[in-house]
């Protein structure tokens, strides 16, 4: 092998230690993605949490009629501002779902930054709550300091 062949490997050493994103880098990820949007987005979603499991569980794949446990990047749950949203007693909170690996898996396949696909979840779920719609979505993404 030449000197120059070598070139290009040179800037894969970073990597050569890297690991995949565990369940907290992906919920810091979307908590700096949601510390970033529009004030005024984030007031209205002040009371969802944010929640961050590998995958959706069977229930939840069923419901959403999935081939596959890869098929849902996120899910928002609970009652949108859209349908009221008021907190009945023994309902559970407002949450948004992050799904760890079938967003690592997205990521790999397409070209964009594992922090913008994140907050593009995010966003999206967060749009389900307040009742957006997906121009509405693309417009406060297009204003996020992401």
């Amino acid at each position: 092998m030449s000197p120059d062949s070598a070139e290009p490997f040179a800037s894969a050493e970073p990597l050569a230690s890297a690991k995949a994103p565990s369940l907290c880098a992906i919920e810091d990820l979307a908590r700096a993605a949601f510390a970033g949007l529009p004030e005024a987005f984030r007031a209205l979603a002040r009371d969802v949490r944010i929640v961050v499991d590998d995958f959706p569980d069977a229930e939840t794949l069923a419901e959403m009629d999935c081939d596959s446990a890869f098929d849902l990047l996120g899910l928002f749950r609970g009652i949108g501002l859209a349908q009221g949203g008021e907190t009945v007693t023994g309902q559970m909170p407002n949450a948004v779902w992050l799904y760890r690996r079938p967003i690592l898996d997205h990521w790999a396949e397409h070209d964009e930054t594992l922090g913008h696909l994140v907050a593009h979840v995010l966003i999206h779920e967060i749009g389900h709550h307040v009742g957006l719609s997906d121009a509405d979505m693309a417009g406060i993404e297009a204003a996020a300091e992401l």
